[in-house]
């Protein structure tokens, strides 16, 4: 019976030392001498190489020759204990087999030290480094992290259409989906698109969100969250902006914005300390190489509450601040990141969650303070990103909400189905958006936020 194959993760954990293991995985360096050969080798399964010790009475210098880095081996040995530094245990090679070679002369990887915008180039192998290697299981974590911290809650996931015909975001920079000829559009007699002969009889795009959909569920099912791609149409060259993204948006029944902040507070600290219990290895990786304040920053978030307060008192704040910023502060100015990092990273020195702006910068949705001039919406602030999360108590009043979208001239043709939820059975709800990749960025310390996806979609990009 074939031996089975041990992931390199277990090797480490020091259940099988003195056993015969298979292992399997891509070649990170070789070294040695004419006597004796040390292979570091990766599967992917941890950011730790396993050395795989080869000994050159047993192997040829011709058997040996095909291993280069970026080779792929299967390697059958015994699991010892470690004699030398920098790691635990190691494999003294019995059996190799090359599943695959990779000439030096081609393989770009074959020196260290490339910069990241080197391997955004060849997104198609980048993640055999070991930063993407961390950066994208930490995502994974992240993610069932997510679901974990709902389900654990007694929340429901509710997948949400990824094609539609309303824009919950009212920006307009939405991708259209037809299946119309582009060279050949059928017109009206007004010279207008004709999208009755479309596919689905009407103008849709891919969604900017899962919301105004999961506010369905949620005065339905009374709590759910939604995890998904959502696409903008936003032509920002960025470090905090993706065409394609993922955003994770719970909407809870009977939720006041008070609710929505304790929720979201929760929420965030749970998935900053999933990733610290489940992640060591990669966080202090990433410590070590890209930001050495990072895990002193990840625990800097779990041990303060949250500061809240309202965006005039933000303002107030900023104008008294003595700073001189780029984009210049004045009540009614939506923020910039520069403003919001000020309030978290200079002012109060923690994250900050603000509260009740503008209605004439915010979302149609968003319930309308006694004031008339402020709505119940609340961004939760980071160090180093800025707004992680956006949320609101939504307008449960049909008629206000009629009156806000008559305001905005937004066509009831595509409302009538939302304003219906205010007409039978309405109830406070409240409910927020996080777009996954920024919390990555946050947890990861990297710089760009295409360096946290698999695949980044941005203006003129969509290679691999």
């Amino acid at each position: 019976m074939a031996l089975k194959r041990t992931k390199i993760v277990d090797a480490f954990s020091g259940e099988l030392e003195g056993q015969q293991v298979c292992v399997k995985g891509w070649v990170r360096t070789r070294r040695g001498n004419k006597h004796i050969q040390f292979i570091a080798l990766n599967d992917g399964s941890t950011i730790n190489n396993l050395q795989v010790v080869v000994s050159l009475e047993q192997f040829t210098e011709e058997q040996l020759k095909p291993i280069t880095t970026g080779s792929s081996l299967c390697v059958i040995g015994t699991l010892v204990a470690s004699q030398g530094k920098g790691q635990s245990f190691e494999v003294q090679a019995q059996e190799i087999e090359v599943y695959g070679t990779a000439d030096p002369e081609e393989y770009p990887l074959q020196k260290k030290g490339h910069t990241l915008e080197f391997l955004r180039e060849i997104g198609h192998l980048r993640m055999r480094t070991n930063t993407f290697g961390a950066v994208f299981r930490i995502r994974h974590h992240l993610a069932f992290a997510i679901h974990k911290f709902f389900n654990d809650k007694g929340f429901f996931y509710l997948n949400t259409p990824l094609i539609t015909s309303s824009d919950a975001e009212g920006a307009g920079e939405m991708f259209q989906v037809t299946t119309l000829d582009v060279n050949e559009m059928p017109r009206t007699e007004d010279g207008k698109v004709d999208y009755s002969k479309d596919f689905f009889g009407k103008m849709t795009s891919l969604t900017v969100s899962g919301q105004l959909e999961g506010e369905l569920g949620a005065t339905s099912l009374g709590a759910i969250y939604t995890f998904g791609p959502t696409f903008r149409a936003e032509h920002s060259n960025t470090p905090r902006h993706l065409a394609e993204f993922w955003m994770i948006e719970p909407e809870m029944a009977f939720y006041d914005i008070n609710d929505n902040m304790d929720l979201a507070e929760e929420f965030i600290k749970y998935c900053v300390q999933y990733a610290l219990d489940h992640c060591q290895d990669d966080i202090a990786f990433l410590n070590k190489m890209y930001d050495n304040t990072l895990i002193e920053r990840l625990n800097s978030v779990l041990k303060d509450e949250f500061v809240r307060l309202t965006y005039t008192e933000g303002i107030k704040i900023l104008e008294e601040s003595g700073e001189k910023f780029e984009f210049p502060v004045k009540w009614g100015v939506d923020l910039q990141s520069e403003h919001e990092r000020y309030l978290v990273e200079k002012h109060f020195k923690r994250p900050v969650i603000l509260t009740d702006y503008p209605k004439d910068i915010k979302a149609f949705y968003m319930k309308q303070n006694d004031d008339g001039k402020t709505v119940r919406a609340m961004d939760v602030l980071f160090p180093q990103i800025g707004e992680i999360i956006g949320g609101s108590e939504r307008e449960a009043d049909y008629d206000k909400l009629m009156n806000r979208i008559n305001e905005l001239h937004i066509p009831m043709k595509d409302m009538w189905w939302y304003l219906d939820t205010r007409k039978f059975g309405t109830v406070p709800h409240s409910g927020f958006g996080l777009g996954f990749e920024r919390l990555i960025l946050f947890v990861t310390g990297m710089a760009n936020i295409r360096d946290v996806i698999p695949f980044p979609r941005t203006p003129n990009n969509c290679e691999f």
